[in-house]
Parts: C-alpha cells; sequence; structure tokens
C-alpha cells in the first residue's frame, strides 16, 4: 500500500472517480481508498435487476433499467448527506450527475422528459466532491477491457454504443466546474498494478491542483 508522506498537505475529503463502462474506475476508486484510509462509496450494479436484460434487449428495458440505477444512487448520497455530521471521508466509483448521460443515451424523448422530472427531484443539495478524476480511454481500448474482463451481460455492449457513451462523457466534462477535475489518460498507464504510475497520481492528488488538470505522465515502463 502506497504510504501517506506529508500528511499536512491537502487530501480532499470526498472524491469521486468516473470515466465510461471498463475504464477502471472501481479499481482505482478501492486502491486511493486503502491508500488514504477513506471507506469507498460504489455503484452496486450487480443489484439492478433489469441490467442483464437491458444489455440483451436496451429498447425494452431502459427506463426500468435508468430509473433502478437513479433510485438506487440518490439514496447512496442521501445516506452520504445524513453522515456528514460525522465528516465521512469517502472516494466514489460515481458522479450523481453522470447518470443524466446514460439517460441521454437510452431513453426516448418521453422517458427522458419522465425521467428528469424524478432525477430534478432526487439530488436537491447532492454534495460536491471536493476533487473528480475523470478516466478517460479510446473506445477500442474500452472494449477491449471488457471483453478481457468477461462479465457475462457486458458482452452485448456493442462498439456503437460505446463510442456514443464515451463521447458524451467528454463533452459532460467538457464543461464541468463544480469541483476541482483531473482528467487522467488511462489509455497507456496502469494506476492499479503499476506502483510508480500510481504514486505519480496520488502526488500530484496531494499537490492541491484547483480548476481543471490533465495527468498524462506517459506510458509504463512495464
Amino acid at each position: 500500500m502506497t504510504q501517506q508522506t506529508g500528511l499536512s498537505k491537502y487530501i480532499p475529503r470526498y472524491i469521486a472517480v468516473e470515466g465510461p463502462i471498463g475504464v477502471g474506475k472501481t479499481s482505482l476508486t478501492k486502491r486511493l481508498a486503502e491508500t488514504f484510509n477513506y471507506e469507498t462509496l460504489l455503484e452496486k450494479s450487480d443489484e439492478n435487476p433489469f441490467l442483464d436484460r437491458f444489455y440483451e434487449n436496451p429498447r425494452q428495458h431502459a427506463l426500468s433499467t435508468q430509473l433502478f440505477f437513479l433510485f438506487q444512487r440518490a439514496q447512496q448520497i442521501q445516506d452520504l448527506r445524513q453522515e456528514d455530521l460525522f465528516e465521512p471521508v469517502r472516494v466514489a466509483d460515481f458522479l450523481i450527475e453522470k447518470d443524466q448521460l446514460f439517460a441521454q443515451q437510452n431513453l426516448d424523448a418521453d422517458e427522458y422528459e419522465l425521467y428528469l422530472k424524478v432525477y430534478k427531484h432526487l439530488i436537491v443539495d447532492s454534495p460536491i466532491p471536493d476533487m473528480v478524476i475523470y478516466l478517460q480511454a479510446p473506445t477500442v481500448t474500452l472494449l477491449d477491457r471488457i471483453k478481457k474482463r468477461g462479465i457475462k451481460a457486458e458482452q452485448f455492449i456493442e462498439l456503437g454504443y460505446l463510442e456514443n457513451l464515451n463521447h458524451a462523457y467528454t463533452e459532460f466534462f467538457h464543461y464541468y466546474n463544480s469541483s476541482p477535475l483531473l482528467i487522467v489518460n488511462s489509455a497507456e498507464i496502469d494506476l492499479v498494478n503499476n506502483d510508480e504510475d500510481y504514486q505519480l497520481l496520488v502526488d500530484y492528488i496531494l499537490s492541491h491542483p484547483t480548476g481543471t488538470n490533465y495527468f498524462n505522465p506517459g506510458p509504463s515502463l512495464l
């Protein structure tokens, strides 16, 4: 485990790791939580009873899948807000605002209008992360990682769908300014298995970056 050095340095108390399917959000979230001795706030995709059916037939199961995720994430955020009295520290593998990206991709106009009404009601006063880490990778890289990790339901994901989602993420974070944003090119570095790459990222987080920054240290020498 990476040792915390310079504890007087700024450490964000609430970090959100984001990015498209297959980019490595959850793995990095867990490693950061271990390093900083934080708790994790993780998406629970395996609890969504509609997800497998959505991947097989997106049109038929899009609304039920999306609403389940929205209610689930909103409840997690609500729990976090209630625990703020105890000054919790967290690393999350999702940003609640990104939920709209999937809704825009998967719902027709009438469904999306219904979804937005529910969304706006549920996310009122959601806590804002002290830092957001956005992991990027080319679509072909994402698809390759999805195939390799072998989750059965995800094998139905098509390149075109993933390409549109990847583009939506890029556009969303181009305009994101609610908290400090660190954009990480994860295509040629390994933040989970390569200690040197990971330590560079931790040091950058501890440097207290403000605004939007880009982390691209170059390919790992494995």
